[in-house]
């Protein structure tokens, strides 16, 4: 009972869509409808700023990392309890009840944030990937594809358990395919470099 609880409640607090919410509170604006579209912090960043863009980054980390880390701590088996709960939080990103499970995020934040709670290196290792791949290239979706493959690689190096190495597989081949409009744009070339200033408005 506490187990199916605890992913009930990592769907719920996944499917927060806090890149919506805070855009509508401060903006007045439905993020769905700039930018490319998409709820999630990268997309908040690079249209409306870091005011806006680094509360979301925390919070969707914090919605994966909260679910996982109470499955750890209270429910057994932990990396499984974990898992599960933060797979919830993460599948609640990309299809949020709150949205009516509309097309939510990419997961990126939120997956960093269940690794961060269940098997705390693999997420600090793939952290550095992401920043490095980010700092040289300036395409986040370049950075989080290889941040996520860098996910299993880094939890068998690290020797965590099978369950751990598989969700690492099974994450990075989610944020794969729901990249895949980034990698055509990416072959096609027209794939937008970040830039940590707001955008200016358009006409």
């Amino acid at each position: 009972m506490a187990f199916l609880a605890l992913v009930a409640f990592g769907y719920l607090l996944g499917s927060c869509p806090w890149g919506y919410w805070l855009v509508r509170l401060f903006e007045h604006e439905d993020i769905r409808t700039v930018g490319s579209g998409n709820i999630g912090a990268t997309n908040v960043w690079r249209t409306y700023g870091r005011r806006l863009g680094l509360p979301v980054v925390v919070l969707d980390i914090l919605k994966g990392y909260i679910p996982a880390l109470l499955g750890m701590l209270f429910v057994s088996p932990h990396h499984l309890a974990g898992i599960c709960a933060g797979g919830a939080a993460m599948l609640g990103h990309w299809r949020p009840i709150f949205l009516r499970f509309a097309k939510g995020g990419k997961m990126v934040a939120t997956c960093g944030g269940v690794f961060f709670g269940v098997a705390p290196w693999v997420a600090l290792s793939a952290g550095v990937v992401w920043l490095a791949t980010f700092l040289l290239v300036r395409y986040a979706s370049i950075a989080s594809i290889l941040a996520g493959i860098a996910l299993p690689v880094f939890a068998a190096i690290y020797g965590y358990p099978l369950s751990v190495i598989l969700f690492g597989a099974g994450a990075a081949a989610a944020i794969l395919f729901l990249h895949r409009a980034n990698l055509r744009r990416l072959r096609a070339g027209t794939e937008s470099r970040f830039h940590f200033r707001r955008a200016a408005p358009s006409a």
